[in-house]
């Protein structure tokens, strides 16, 4: 996905941020099919001249090669120059002030290393930024997948995890449509915290009407109103999912685990709004800009000389035409890749969050493993003989493994937890 490569599209959706929109590429198996491709060298050399980074540093490449066109017509006329016919000629301008001009290309090969150093240093942190803001993304989609699958397995369980009365908590009555209106809250309200966290990334003028005409869509007026109308609304939006987790009819040590996940939730927001109003280092990013703006545009001075096998030195407007649009292209890079929330198919992820946590709830009441009577009965049968193992831990005894497979031990122990409770 790139750009629209349509005459008819406005010029402005072909490059800069206009083309922003069209770079939230999601793969699957026939992307990354065509990505391997060894036809990608032929494609992406024909794509050149449409590339929207390329056009985003039009004018920088503009004055490179204007300079590189200046020190060349300069010099052709104050240097003396060579026809068609391989004739040399003297200057069209004779004059002890008209002299060729030029700079040692030592300067360059000494600054060489630097400006790389700058230039490697630049996009590793603008792409650090973009992989950075992707895993977090990435986190929400596991998460909120947990989140849910976990509040449809716990629905009704109001025993502690590892309690021996689980079994007996799990068999009892639910209502169905009481589950269901729940655990459909659940999923609505995960998906309007990351829908509402995408809105709080996204320019406003490209996404705020989407916004609210989907959260009205699917919540109900009420609820879509309160999250709207909030200061913060993707904090509002996990406000509204802790108050419907609360309301799950389940033991609060698992309520305790759900909402683990929205503390995750937390560390996601704040860290993609860290890297949404904290930009690469100003100084940093202006020092390189300015390295190489002033490095290139000098650049035609030192290139003369070396390009005299060409006619009238003529092949060194092209070749500071490609270097130029190369090294700013790399700079170019940078810069897109700094914001990332702008290129990321954050869209996307929220549509497969929505669809994933919808299905996730569906499933409540179609588990396959039911606990049968007999093994819920044997259960209930040794649950005083666990618990009676459990208090005397409590109380600083000590039990063998075999305790509960003997009626005399059974007495022993009986015995012995009176003695313990007659010493307290």
């Amino acid at each position: 996905m790139g750009p629209p490569i349509d005459p008819s599209a406005p010029v402005t959706e072909t490059y800069g941020e206009g083309s922003r929109k069209y770079r939230r590429t999601v793969y699957t198996h026939n992307e990354w099919v065509k990505h391997r491709s060894s036809d990608r060298f032929v494609s992406n050399l024909t794509t050149l001249t449409g590339s929207g980074i390329y056009k985003n540093i039009g004018k920088e490449v503009l004055a490179t090669t204007s300079v590189a066109a200046f020190v060349w017509a300069w010099n052709f006329v104050s240097g003396g120059y060579e026809d068609f016919s391989g004739v040399m000629h003297d200057p069209l301008i004779a004059s002890k002030w008209a002299t060729e001009i030029g700079l040692p290309l030592t300067i360059f090969t000494t600054l060489s290393p630097s400006l790389g150093l700058l230039l490697v240093f630049r996009t590793n942190a603008s792409y650090n930024r973009w992989d950075e803001a992707r895993k977090f993304w990435g986190l929400n989609i596991n998460h909120t997948r947990d989140l849910n699958r976990m509040a449809t397995a716990w629905y009704g369980n109001d025993s502690s995890p590892g309690s021996a009365s689980a079994p007996k908590q799990i068999a009892k009555a639910i209502d169905p449509a009481e589950r269901e209106y729940l655990l459909g809250q659940v999923s609505l309200f995960t998906w309007a915290f990351v829908r509402s966290m995408k809105r709080h990334l996204s320019p406003p003028d490209e996404d705020e009407e989407d916004y609210i005409a989907e959260l009205k869509s699917r919540l109900s007026p009420e609820q879509a109103d309160a999250i709207i109308s909030a200061t913060h609304r993707p904090n509002r939006a996990l406000f509204d999912l802790s108050v419907v987790i609360e309301k799950l009819p389940m033991h609060f040590m698992r309520k305790n685990e759900i909402n683990k996940n929205l503390s995750i939730f937390e560390d996601t927001l704040g860290g993609s709004e860290r890297l949404l109003s904290s930009p690469v280092p100003l100084f940093y990013s202006r020092h390189t800009a300015r390295f190489i703006s002033i490095w290139l545009l000098f650049l035609p001075f030192a290139l003369y000389g070396q390009f005299g096998d060409s006619w009238n030195h003529i092949m060194m407007i092209p070749a500071s035409l490609l270097i130029s649009v190369f090294l700013f292209g790399i700079e170019e890079l940078a810069t897109q890749l700094e914001e990332p929330f702008t290129i990321l198919p954050m869209q996307g992820f929220c549509d497969k969050i929505g669809a994933n946590c919808d299905e996730i709830v569906s499933w409540a009441g179609q588990d396959v493993y039911k606990i049968p009577e007999e093994v819920i009965e044997q259960m209930e049968m040794e649950r005083p003989e666990l618990e009676m193992k459990s208090n005397l831990a409590l109380l600083g005894g000590e039990v063998e493994e075999d305790v509960v497979e003997e009626p005399k031990k059974k007495r022993k122990i009986l015995k012995k937890l009176l003695r313990i409770g007659e010493g307290i």
